[in-house]
């Protein structure tokens, strides 16, 4: 598709005031012309997919125009509304001539005149523009909607990637620095946004969380030295591929890894998935998932199961509660502990699929790997396993342990592994009752936190050339969850909104982009 181009309302370099009644007449001329268009095109049989292509450029110069005449009654209104002095925060204003301004809107670039207040103090040159701040149009130069929806779009794909989507739709699509740095600052009010957004309506009966963490590559201090390093000047290279060659040549020398070094340099991010089931009036079926959730953080732990902690008590199974609350993890001994004193009461479960890839992992020490009989013991520590004897399969490693001599060809590396395998089911044994909680309809595997590790991190962050910084990690992958949560236009409505109120109250241009992210949360009690 042809980048869309057209006209502004006001022609660049035109500083002359646009009234209303040239406003008005502007829209009606650009109507008229498309009516003339659509029968001229008509008339001569052009094809359909040919007229309409034709057609999107005026349509977005109507448009604009059209914005331009709002902009125009806007102004009129709050400027005869406005005194020759204004006190705001405790600052005096008096009013200045107006100023115009190139703004980028979602249909192209605008040209429009608004008042400008300035500050009445010795040496200063502040002030703020009334149209501007009661309109919510912020110090970006940007449309918050076209922000918004560009940030959107970040959070599913690369910031170059969403400058080009743009541009096939749009004129004016933001720059790759705009896209990061609009990110940035939304991302600054995620963590209020989870703090004080209600609780979900018509919740069930039983709260189930799951957690879990995955790893994503993060730049090294290396990588940061030399990414925010004074640039050498570079000579213009003849050709891409000799581009290419002068820039491998400038790289510094790393010494080559050694089997098993990770280049990946991953840091973890803990995933938490919140959902409810529902009891039915007849029978023992829990009906669900309800108003499932998605919180995810690069901070410790700790400050994940803090979250789902207050989201637990928001949702009306606060400490002490009768409910029945469903904690999953993979047998983490941090979760452990944390989950141990944040919910005391509640049903601590051990992923059923991770205990079976356990139980794989012992199979190749007590048979060949892949063989018949390799598949035979794993289905019967499997049947064990959801027959609720978990100590029988801790019985049975014991039995193989015991087979296994001490020394011999190999013996060493079987017996670690049995020992490893043993050792995991029996300190999680009370965790892994499953007939029980087959019984009670309750959960059994982690397979909404998995997937949600795998479509809200792995697609976006986990790919080959990535370096992440946690920190931007960390707001790119709130936005995800807040939208994968259903919530996206009411957080950014509720931003928008705290920005205005900001801009009015203290007489500053206010900016949603911002060039450097939040810090990482600190846990919760340490905040309060």
């Amino acid at each position: 598709m042809p980048r869309i181009s057209g006209p502004s309302l006001v022609r660049n370099g035109d500083d002359g005031p646009i009234d209303e009644s040239a406003a008005r007449a502007e829209i009606l001329d650009r109507a008229q012309a498309l009516i003339a268009l659509a029968t001229e095109h008509a008339t001569a049989g052009s094809m359909f997919a040919a007229f309409e292509m034709r057609l999107v450029g005026d349509v977005f110069a109507l448009a604009r125009a059209v914005l331009g005449l709002f902009l125009i009654v806007s102004e009129a209104r709050v400027a005869a509304a406005l005194p020759p002095r204004l006190e705001r925060g405790g600052r005096l204003f008096r009013r200045a001539p107006a100023q115009w301004r190139n703004f980028t809107s979602w249909f192209g670039v605008l040209r429009y005149r608004r008042t400008y207040m300035r500050e009445v103090t010795v040496g200063e040159a502040r002030g703020f523009h009334p149209l501007d701040a009661e309109l919510g149009l912020l110090a970006d130069r940007l449309s918050p909607n076209l922000l918004s929806v560009a940030v959107r779009l970040a959070t599913r794909t690369s910031f170059a990637d969403v400058r080009e989507l743009l541009g096939w739709f749009l004129p004016t699509p933001p720059s790759t620095e705009v896209i990061e740095a609009a990110l940035l600052g939304y991302g600054r009010h995620t963590q209020e946004w989870f703090e004080t957004a209600p609780a979900p309506d018509n919740d069930g009966d039983v709260l189930v969380i799951q957690i879990d963490s995955k790893g994503v590559p993060t730049a090294t201090e290396e990588e940061l030295r030399r990414r925010r390093g004074k640039r050498k000047r570079k000579p213009k290279a003849p050709s891409p591929r000799h581009r290419g060659r002068g820039r491998r040549e400038r790289w510094t020398k790393k010494p080559r890894r050694k089997k098993g070094d990770k280049a990946k340099n991953a840091k973890m991010g803990t995933m938490v998935v919140v959902y409810t089931l529902r009891k039915q009036p007849y029978g023992s079926l829990l009906l669900g998932p309800i108003n499932k959730r998605y919180y995810a953080s690069f901070a410790p732990k700790r400050h994940a199961v803090e979250i789902a902690r207050r989201e637990a008590t928001k949702r009306g199974f606060g400490p002490g509660t009768r409910k029945t609350i469903q904690i999953l993890t993979d047998g983490d001994n941090d979760l452990d502990r944390y989950i141990a004193e944040l919910f005391p009461g509640a049903i601590h479960t051990i992923d059923v699929m991770h205990v079976i890839e356990k139980l794989w992992d012992a199979a190749s020490s007590v048979h060949r790997e892949g063989s018949p009989e390799a598949h035979a013991w794993v289905t019967k520590q499997k049947d064990a396993l959801h027959g609720g004897r978990a100590a029988s399969i801790v019985a049975e490693l014991d039995r193989q342990l015991a087979l296994i001599a001490r020394t011999g060809p190999g013996n060493k590396y079987r017996r670690e592994k049995l020992e490893e395998v043993r050792t995991y089911i029996d300190k999680r044994a009370t965790r892994m009752n499953y007939k029980l909680l087959a019984d009670r309809d309750l959960e059994l595997g982690t397979g909404p936190v998995e997937g949600a590790i795998k479509n809200l991190m792995g697609k976006r962050m986990d790919h080959g050339g990535m370096r992440w910084i946690k920190e931007r990690a960390e707001a790119l992958l709130q936005l995800r969850c807040i939208d994968a949560n259903g919530d996206w236009e009411s957080f950014v409505a509720r931003v928008h909104a705290k920005t205005q109120a900001e801009q009015i109250g203290t007489a500053r241009r206010v900016r949603i982009q911002h060039r450097h992210a939040a810090p990482l949360p600190s846990f919760l009690a340490e905040a309060a």
